[in-house]
Order: C-alpha cells, then sequence, then structure tokens
C-alpha cells in the first residue's frame, strides 16, 4: 500500500483502521483493503443498475421466452428421493 494514501487519510480515520487491524490481528494495509473492498461492495448495491434500451429490450425479450415455457412437474422432482412410505 502507497504511502501516499496513508499520510492523505484524516489522523482519526487512520486510528480507527489502525484499532480495527489490530482487533483482527491484520496488517493495516490487508485492514485497509478490507475496509475498502467492503465498502465499495456497500457503496455498489446503493447504485441504481440501469440497462441502456438494447439491453432493456434482450432482457425484456428473455423474460417474456422464458414466460412461454411450458409448466413440467418432472422437472421439479429431479434429484428428490420418493416418500419411503410409498
Amino acid at each position: 500500500m502507497s504511502e501516499t494514501l496513508l499520510l492523505d487519510i484524516d489522523p482519526v480515520l487512520l486510528e480507527r483502521v489502525r484499532r480495527f487491524a489490530a482487533s483482527m490481528g491484520w496488517t493495516q494495509s490487508v485492514a485497509i483493503t478490507h475496509l475498502i473492498e467492503h465498502g465499495l461492495f456497500a457503496c455498489e448495491a446503493d447504485v441504481a443498475v440501469a440497462l441502456d434500451d438494447t439491453d432493456a429490450h434482450i432482457l425484456q425479450a428473455a423474460i417474456e421466452a422464458l414466460e412461454k415455457v411450458e409448466d413440467d412437474p418432472g422437472f421439479s422432482l429431479i434429484g428428490r428421493i420418493g416418500n419411503p412410505a410409498d
């Protein structure tokens, strides 16, 4: 991890990272990588997924095609064991 990143972090935040790293038994670098990764996951989850028109039409066509597939109760039984009493 670049020292530049560490120098630009607010001292209070950096101390929190140090305490977190110590509590997990990690190096500061591992802790920062973990925190950034999990923070990104959380932030990315907040970002609305937007499809352009082409993707939206393709997805809609795929959904419509799947809705036309007839129900087949046989597939729902694949891999299931029958009732031992039968």
